[in-house]
């Protein structure tokens, strides 16, 4: 199974915390990570690799997401992240983050269920080249 592709499958884990550096040395040390910067526009992201392939990242918080505590958080990829948004309203859940684009990546949005619960999901963008 390719989770880069297939709906339903968790696909990345991200932690979004206040001190990315001092984050990335601590995980790195604790499970023997390599850990890549990779240029942005709003800074650094920080590419979690093991055994060389990518599996998470670590960013800095962004200015627009208020008062929350560092936190990992789950991506699940979806086939349509336009369509599995409207569904989880259908179904009585909301959307935090509308769909929108990540250049380079693909589409994500960040939906609540029904208690709140928030979890990211993505449509990977084709691989280029």
């Amino acid at each position: 199974m390719d989770a880069f592709t297939t709906h339903g499958a968790f696909s990345w884990s991200e932690l979004m915390t206040n001190d990315a550096k001092a984050a990335t040395e601590f995980y790195g040390t604790l499970f023997g990570w390599t850990i890549e910067p990779m240029p942005m526009a709003e800074g650094n992201y920080h590419v979690v690799k093991v055994g060389g392939e990518a599996v998470g990242g670590i960013m800095a918080m962004p200015p627009t997401a208020g008062p929350m505590p560092p936190a990992w958080g789950c991506y699940v990829t979806v086939a349509d992240v336009d369509a599995t948004a409207k569904r989880c309203t259908d179904l009585g859940g909301k959307v935090a983050v509308a769909p929108q684009d990540i250049p380079g990546v693909g589409r994500f949005a960040v939906i609540l269920d029904k208690q709140g619960a928030a979890l990211n999901i993505i449509t990977y963008a084709p691989p280029q080249g």
